[in-house]
C-alpha cells in the first residue's frame, strides 16, 4: 500500500502505516495493541534521525503486539519571551511519514486548544530546585512548562513506557524525577544521543545554521570529546603508574639528566599519576573550556551560555574529588540559534596509596587541539 492509497487519516510508507489523530477522543478510540505495552515518544515535530531512533527503541520494547504513539505538539508553555516559538518548524506531513517508517502506529498531533482547553493552565507542575539550574537558569519557567505538558500527554496517551533523548539530559532528569515523585505508572527510558557524521548532536534547530555557523557549532561536541579523551588519557596514565611503581620517578630524573626532555616528561606524568589523586573533573573541565575559549574567537563566534560538570541525579556541580558518573553539559549560541549538548563521564577512585601531587605535577599532560573545519581548537597557550 502506498501513501496515496492509504485510508483517510493513515499514512503509509515502505510497507508501514501510522494513523494520524488530532483529538484525545480519537486517540482513546484506538485500542492499544493486544498483549503488548504501549510506548510513547513525545516530540515537537520537525522529526529527524534522532527522533527515529527513539521511535525504533519504542517499537523494540513494545514488540509486534504492542503500540507505539508519537506525539507532535509545539508546547507554548516551554518557550520564553523572545524565544523561537513562532519560528519553530512545523512539518507534520513529513513527520508522520518518518514516524511510520520508524515503526509508529499512531501520530497524535493535537492543537493547543485540545491540550489546553480554555487557555493556559492555571495550575502547573513546578520543576523544583533542579528546574532552576543550567537550562532552568537560562530559560526561567522552561521546565515547569515541560513537566506540565509531559504530565498532560502522559494522561492523554496512557503509556506503559515513555522514551526521551539523552541529548536533553536535564529534561530527562526532571521528567524521571516527576514520574517517581508523583507516582506516574510509567517507565521512563533514556535513549542515547544521535549525532551527525561530523559529531554535531542532531537537533531540529540545526536547520537554522548557515554553513559557517555549523562549523562553529561543532565546537560543542568537540569540547565534550576533548574532555572525554583527556579523562581517558589520565586514566591510561594511572594504569601505567599502577604497574610502574616508584621506579618511574627515578627514570624521570635520569632521563632529564641525559637531556631526554620529552621522555622525561612522559615518565614524570606517569610518576605524578602514581603519586597523586585523580584530577578527572578538573582536567575534563579544562579540556572542554580550552576548546570553547578558542571557538569564541571564530567567525561567527560561539557565545557560551554555560559549561557544567554535574551530578546526574540533581544537576548540581561536582567537586574535583568527585567519583562516579557525571554529565558534562554545554549550551551556546551561534548567531541566533541556541544549541545544547552533553556527554556522560565516569570518574574513578584514587589510586591505592595516593598521597597528593606537588606543583611539578601540574599540567603534565597537555590538552591536545581538536580540529574543526575552521582550524584547531583547544590548543594549549
Amino acid at each position: 500500500m502506498t501513501a496515496a492509497s492509504a485510508p483517510a487519516g493513515r499514512t503509509a510508507r515502505h510497507g508501514r502505516s501510522a494513523r494520524l489523530v488530532h483529538t484525545a477522543a480519537a486517540l482513546r478510540d484506538l485500542a492499544s495493541g493486544a498483549g503488548g505495552p504501549r510506548g510513547v515518544v513525545m516530540t515537537m515535530g520537525a522529526l529527524h534521525e534522532g527522533h527515529a531512533t527513539l521511535i525504533r527503541a519504542a517499537r523494540a520494547r513494545a514488540g509486534a503486539r504492542g503500540q507505539v504513539v508519537v506525539t507532535v505538539f509545539v508546547n507554548p508553555l516551554q518557550f520564553g519571551v523572545g524565544e523561537d516559538l513562532d519560528r519553530y518548524p512545523r512539518t507534520l506531513d513529513a513527520d508522520v511519514a518518518l514516524a511510520a517508517e520508524a515503526g509508529a502506529d499512531v501520530v497524535f498531533a493535537p492543537s493547543a486548544d485540545e491540550v489546553y482547553p480554555g487557555g493556559e493552565p492555571q495550575i502547573r507542575i513546578a520543576a523544583g530546585p533542579m528546574g532552576t539550574l543550567l537550562e532552568g537558569a537560562s530559560r526561567p519557567g522552561h521546565f515547569d512548562g515541560v513537566l506540565t505538558v509531559v504530565a498532560k500527554l502522559l494522561h492523554l496517551t496512557v503509556p506503559d513506557i515513555a522514551f526521551f533523548g539523552e541529548k536533553d539530559a536535564q529534561q530527562l532528569a526532571v521528567i524521571t524525577r516527576m514520574a517517581a515523585d508523583l507516582n506516574f505508572p510509567v517507565e521512563i527510558v533514556g535513549v542515547p544521543t544521535v549525532r551527525e557524521d561530523d559529531g554535531l548532536a542532531r537537533s531540529s534547530r540545526n536547520r537554522y545554521l548557515s554553513r559557517a555557523e555549523r562549523g562553529t557549532a561543532l565546537a560543542l561536541s568537540a569540547a565534550l570529546f576533548a574532555a572525554r579523551d583527556r579523562l581517558a588519557a589520565e586514566e591510561a596514565l594511572r594504569v601505567r603508574a599502577a604497574s610502574a611503581g616508584h621506579l618511574v620517578q627515578d627514570r624521570s630524573a635520569a632521563l632529564a639528566a641525559l637531556g631526554e626532555d620529552r621522555a622525561a616528561a612522559d615518565a614524570r606524568a606517569v610518576a605524578c599519576a602514581a603519586a597523586g589523586p585523580p584530577h578527572g573533573p578538573a582536567v575534563a573541565r579544562a579540556a572542554a573550556r580550552a576548546v570553547l575559549r578558542d571557538a569564541a574567537e571564530l567567525d561567527p563566534p560561539l557565545e557560551v551560555d554555560y559549561l557544567a560538570l554535574v551530578d546526574p541525579t540533581d544537576f548540581t556541580e561536582v567537586p574535583d574529588a568527585y567519583e562516579g558518573e557525571a554529565v558534562l553539559a554545554v549550551a551556546a549560541r551561534v548567531g541566533t540559534t541556541r544549541l545544547i549538548d552533553n556527554i556522560h563521564l565516569v570518574f574513578g577512585p584514587p589510586a591505592p596509596g595516593a598521597a597528593g601531587s606537588g606543583p611539578e605535577c601540574a599540567a603534565t599532560s597537555p590538552v591536545h587541539p581538536v580540529t574543526t573545519p575552521q582550524g584547531p581548537l583547544g590548543a594549549p597557550r
